[in-house]
Parts: structure tokens; C-alpha cells; sequence
């Protein structure tokens, strides 16, 4: 995990096998975001096996084998998709090109585990849904502020506790740094859809979960370019408002102006209100502290702090390895991971026609 560099965030955890060596074969393909680590990362400590790695750039692959040497370089996409024994293939391809990539893979009849923004259009949401529906594939998705961030799976069991009652709002900030040395298609929007469909995508993910909606409306969204004129197409600041249907309201702010004198990549935080009391999540820092994973809830018992880094784990994956296995939906619902990507290409496309 880099502390400085949001793109290559990848949390490493504790072991929690869910399955023996070899019952669960997974692959890599195309590595173009460094968020490939962390999904690997999590698979790895739920007990999946990594055989095969496959990416056009060869500094890309030999890169990733470093860090995973047990893996095997393929020679192409194809021939990862020929092997019977992988039964799913993780992707963090550029982000306009995931759903391309997880078409093929669902074709294949394997399942797909993609980075968000898993796709960048209405129109790849449909063909998702289509191919999912026609192969019975999953098509999941690495919400990684939630599912990769223990003080925010620990602030989902409060809330699933009746810890602060109902959660009628969240209040969402996603800053992030730019950092150096950025790839050509980070700064257009025809590659990585824009702001709110890219880290915004994690917001919004939240407040269906926390809110326990299955359906929401973007109420308004903006974007703009503050401080990149050499880039006309980037978008450094974004903001959204969202109404679910039981009600509960959300509002979230994501930007490129974390300072450089900030000892991480972003200070990622979330607030939950509830009908009886308020949750604050401070992701990746606690301010002069110097913590991460920290906690803070506020109810009719009295107010509470719990640093819970290292503490909680990352349940996600476990689940997901037996979803494949079983043909369940415990770790995320499909229904869930297309909804967060479908109201994530709306509120771009509402903050584009606004413009």
C-alpha cells in the first residue's frame, strides 16, 4: 500500500481463507490502474489461487510479477479465457474499456471482479446486464472505500446493529492527490468518464449501502476544472446530491487538491446521520492523531471512539470466492453493484449538461 499515492492504494490484511489451495483460480488481466493490488491482494488472503497475469505492456506484467511471483505470464487474454481451471478473471483496465474486457470474460463463462468505475456509459450498463442475464456471470465490483476499508465495514455493522437507528443522510468527502507521473488517459474524460463516475462512483456506492437503498435519484450534480487548464477534458472537483427511495438524502464532494503536506493520499471521510445518533468514518487519517480506520459514534448511550485498524478485516472476498463457488449473492448483489454505476454515469451526465 503507498500512503501517498490513491492510485496504487492496496490494503494488505489478515489471511481469512475461505477455501483450500486451488479450489478457487483467479487470473489478472490488464493492469493499467495500480488498484489490480488490492483485489489480488484480498483474493490471495480469502485463499484463491493466482495462475495466470496478462497485460500488453511488458513492465506492466513484470511489475505484477514481482509482487506475485506464483503467477504465470500469459501470452494473451485468450489464453487465460481457455483455461478451465479459472473460474474468475480480475480486471483494472482503463476505465472506458472494463466493460469491453468483462464481456469477453463473461462470455468465456467465468465470472469478472472489475475496479470502479466499472464502466463509463448507459449504453455499457445495458450490455453488462444483457450478457450477465444471457451467462448467469457475475460482474463484480471493487468499491474499495467501503469493501477494502475496515473503519468503514466496522461502521456497516453498527449501522446493521441499530447503532444510530435509521440513517436518513450521508455526508461524503473523496479528496484525492494527483500526484506525479499520471497516465495519458487520466486526464480525459472519454477514458475515465469523468469525476463523478470515476471516484465518485465509491460515494455513491456508500450511500446505497449505508442507507439500504436499492434504488436513489441524482438530485444535482456539477463538476468543473479549477486549477488544470493544460488538460481541458480533467475534472479536479465534482460534487452530487442524491434522494433514495425510502427518503434518506446523500451528498458528497470528490476533488484532486489533497496537499502535499498531508501524510496520506486523501483524507476520505463519511458522516451517517441517524434517527438516534451520527457515525463519522475518518478513512485514512485522524488528524494530529495520525491514525487510520478511526471511528466515532454518537448515540442515546453516550459518544465512543474506536480505532479498528487491523481489527476488522475485509469480508468482502471471502464472500465473493463462495459466491462464485455457490451462486449466491452475499458479498453484493448485482442488482447493487449496476445500480451504483448507473446513477454514477447519470450524475455525470446531468453535471455535463450543466455545464
Amino acid at each position: 500500500m503507498n500512503p501517498n499515492d490513491g492510485m496504487h492504494y492496496a490494503p494488505v490484511g489478515k489471511p481469512e481463507p475461505v477455501v483450500k489451495a486451488g479450489e478457487f483460480v483467479f487470473a489478472a488481466a490488464a493492469l493499467d490502474h495500480g488498484h489490480i493490488y488490492g483485489m489480488c491482494n484480498g483474493l490471495l488472503e480469502a485463499g484463491a489461487t493466482l495462475k495466470w497475469v496478462y497485460d500488453p505492456d511488458p513492465a506492466k506484467v513484470n511489475a505484477f510479477l514481482k509482487q506475485y511471483p506464483q503467477a504465470r505470464a500469459a501470452a494473451s487474454l485468450a489464453e487465460i479465457l481457455a483455461d478451465s481451471e479459472v473460474r474468475l478473471v480480475a480486471g483494472a483496465a482503463i476505465p472506458s474499456r472494463r466493460c469491453a474486457l468483462g464481456l469477453k470474460v463473461m462470455a468465456a463463462g467465468k465470472d469478472y471482479f472489475t475496479d470502479k468505475a466499472p464502466l463509463t456509459s448507459l449504453e455499457q450498463l445495458a450490455d453488462a446486464q444483457e450478457m450477465v442475464a444471457k451467462t448467469g456471470r457475475k460482474y463484480a465490483v471493487y468499491y474499495s472505500e467501503r469493501l477494502h476499508v475496515e473503519s468503514a465495514v466496522f461502521a456497516g455493522q453498527l449501522v446493521r446493529q441499530g447503532a444510530i437507528g435509521q440513517v436518513v443522510q450521508t455526508l461524503g468527502v473523496g479528496p484525492h492527490r494527483e500526484g506525479q507521473g499520471r497516465p495519458g488517459w487520466f486526464y480525459e474524460r472519454r477514458y475515465f468518464g469523468g469525476i463523478l463516475c470515476d471516484i465518485g462512483s465509491h460515494q455513491i456506492e456508500q450511500f446505497l449501502f449505508y442507507t439500504g437503498n436499492r434504488d436513489a435519484t441524482v438530485v444535482a450534480s456539477q463538476v468543473r476544472n479549477v486549477s488544470h487548464p493544460q488538460y481541458p477534458q480533467f475534472e479536479d472537483f465534482g460534487d452530487a446530491m442524491l434522494r433514495g427511495e425510502n427518503g434518506a438524502t446523500g451528498y458528497f464532494r470528490c476533488d484532486w487538491f489533497t496537499p502535499d503536506g498531508l501524510p496520506t493520499w486523501g483524507d476520505g471521510r463519511l458522516t451517517l446521520l441517524g434517527t438516534e445518533g451520527y457515525i463519522e468514518i475518518r478513512k485514512y487519517i485522524d488528524l494530529t492523531r495520525g491514525e487510520q480506520d478511526v471511528v466515532y459514534l454518537v448515540n442515546r448511550a453516550g459518544e465512543f471512539r474506536y480505532p479498528v485498524a487491523g481489527q476488522v478485516g475485509f469480508p468482502y472476498f471471502g464472500a465473493l470466492i463462495l459466491d462464485c463457488l455457490h451462486r449466491t449473492e452475499h458479498a453484493m448483489t448485482q442488482a447493487h453493484a449496476f445500480k451504483a454505476a448507473e446513477l454514477c454515469v447519470k450524475a455525470q451526465m446531468l453535471a455535463n449538461a450543466g455545464r
